[in-house]
């Protein structure tokens, strides 16, 4: 990993279930459509689901107004990604791969602690250098362009952590 940070983001809430009941459903990433809002799914094309160094192959979707002045992609488009770490009942993360299949310095994650009333939930994002894909949106803008864009994007997923852990609440917690 570099010393480079782009962005650290994250968020967290509390879920009135076990932490292996939680991890069992976040680290099950072929159901992060019913919890993300651009994720729409997808399969796992390598590994043991959910095991270091498994890929999953995600659909997504992203609208026209999301940062809508940025020249980022839109509508329907497949990533591919690699688990970085599982450790059952308390860290899940994956990290993004570049077009030649190696992992990037953009880890998503979800960390899982026991509390009172069931499970503490943070929801991570985090990049070092730059990806393949965020080079090619920053590539023609100034300073002043890669600066609002990069507080702007870093607002954008804020929000989707803050919508993801909202519905994985929501699921879990109806399920009980």
């Amino acid at each position: 990993m570099s010393s480079t940070e782009t962005f650290r983001v994250d968020a967290t809430t509390v879920v009135q279930a076990d932490p292996a009941t939680v991890f069992a459903y976040v680290s099950d990433l072929t159901r992060s459509g019913e919890w993300s809002p651009e994720c729409r799914g997808g399969e796992w094309t390598s590994g043991d689901p959910a095991a270091v160094g498994s890929v999953f192959t995600a659909r997504n979707h992203r609208e026209p107004e999301v940062v809508a002045w940025a020249p980022v992609v839109r509508g329907e488009w497949t990533t591919h990604c690699e688990v970085v770490e599982a450790v059952p009942p308390g860290v899940f993360s994956w990290a993004m791969r570049d077009s030649g299949g190696r992992a990037q310095e953009s880890v998503w994650s979800f960390t899982v602690a026991p509390t009172a009333e069931g499970s503490a939930l943070t929801h991570a994002f985090w990049m070092g250098e730059l990806t393949e894909g965020m080079r090619g949106i920053l590539a023609g803008m100034n300073d002043d362009e890669v600066k609002k864009f990069l507080v702007d994007w870093a607002d954008k997923i804020q929000g989707d952590m803050r919508q993801t852990l909202a519905r994985i609440k929501s699921r879990l917690e109806s399920a009980s």
